[in-house]
């Protein structure tokens, strides 16, 4: 009867005292994101399918095995949100964008993907991010990478490293996409069966597999960055020129790409090298985007990022073991 009682795996019930954290984590949000002109917007937690399968791409490990979709009572497939970014943007086209018009805002809440349950990782999690529309500049990435640092510095989390790369541009993928073909092919024996069908279908993917055996044949893969256009070359460049003009220390990661198709030019992550995390040790991660909406028109650009808030707080270190009078109580 005692485990019928329990929150199912990958989910959570959240006790005093680990509610203050939480409390905190989004005071703080809410003092540092308005400074910089952001405005809280809060979406549904379920949105049509389409929208994530089109916004994220159906090749990504999110669409093809996390999402957690049904349908409802008038036949319509939907989907619990898997991250904010998508939703996000459909109320912004929803509510028009006029030329020249710039929308910044700021999310809180819980997101779902039905993924092996981890440290600060669960199926129901929670996140805060921003995006920022309708400014196509490298000052505008550097400004939210600046603002990102300032709200986990904000939290007092230590060790942090900044990672930084670029995608370059769309005109830009056919050219890298066949480079990383031709290396990833004469190995492909040594590749997990993802990266081998990934290699065909969307050969970007490997570079974001997390497998240890795949990790040596993606060492070897070229750098982004050597194969950009100029045109996304001098893009990302002034990206790092403002970040080094303005103190912001960072690492130049040449095979980031983040885990979702619709990031264009700039890709960042934010890695914690403390005790609490482990391996998977990201705590926050954006970049420039353009995304297709249901419905046709032109893809809506921004940038972003998102940070999860379950990771926040072991990176703080701010909560002791679980017991179930003082903290969270989940089944993994």
């Amino acid at each position: 009867m005692a485990a019928k009682m329990e929150p199912l795996p990958g989910t959570a019930d959240i006790w005093e005292p680990e509610t203050r954290q939480w409390v905190l984590l989004e005071t703080v949000a809410r003092e540092i994101f308005p400074r910089y002109g952001y405005g809280e917007l809060r979406t549904p937690m379920f949105e049509r399918t389409e929208l994530f399968v089109r916004g994220i791409g159906d090749q990504t490990e999110v669409v093809q095995k996390e999402m957690y979709t049904f349908e409802d009572r008038g036949g319509r497939s939907l989907t619990l949100r898997p991250e904010g970014t998508a939703g996000i943007m459909r109320a912004i086209a929803s509510q028009g964008l006029a030329e020249g018009e710039e929308k910044r805002v700021f999310y809180l809440g819980p997101m779902f993907r039905g993924e092996r349950p981890a440290a600060g990782r669960r199926r129901q999690f929670h996140q805060v991010g921003v995006e920022a529309v309708g400014r196509n500049t490298p000052a505008m990435d550097a400004e939210n990478i600046v603002m990102l640092m300032d709200y986990l510095e904000a939290l007092e989390i230590p060790a942090l490293r900044l990672l930084l790369n670029s995608r370059g541009t769309v005109a830009d993928r056919a050219l890298i996409s066949r480079e990383l073909q031709a290396c990833f092919r004469p190995r492909q024996h040594d590749l997990c069966e993802d990266c081998r069908r990934r290699i065909d279908g969307n050969v970007w993917r490997v570079l974001d597999c997390k497998n240890p055996g795949c990790q040596a044949v993606i060492a070897a893969a070229p750098a982004i960055p050597e194969l950009l256009s100029p045109e996304s070359r001098r893009f990302f460049d002034q990206v790092c020129a403002v970040l080094a003009e303005l103190g912001v220390a960072f690492e130049i990661a040449p095979r980031l790409v983040r885990g979702l198709d619709y990031y264009e030019h700039t890709v960042f992550e934010v890695i914690c090298e403390g005790e609490h995390l482990g391996a998977q040790n990201a705590v926050a991660g954006g970049g420039r985007y353009s995304i297709s909406l249901p419905g046709g028109g032109r893809p809506v650009a921004g940038v972003g990022f998102a940070a999860g808030m379950e990771r926040l707080l072991l990176a703080r270190g701010a909560i002791s073991k679980a017991t179930p009078s003082s903290a969270s109580t989940a089944q993994t």
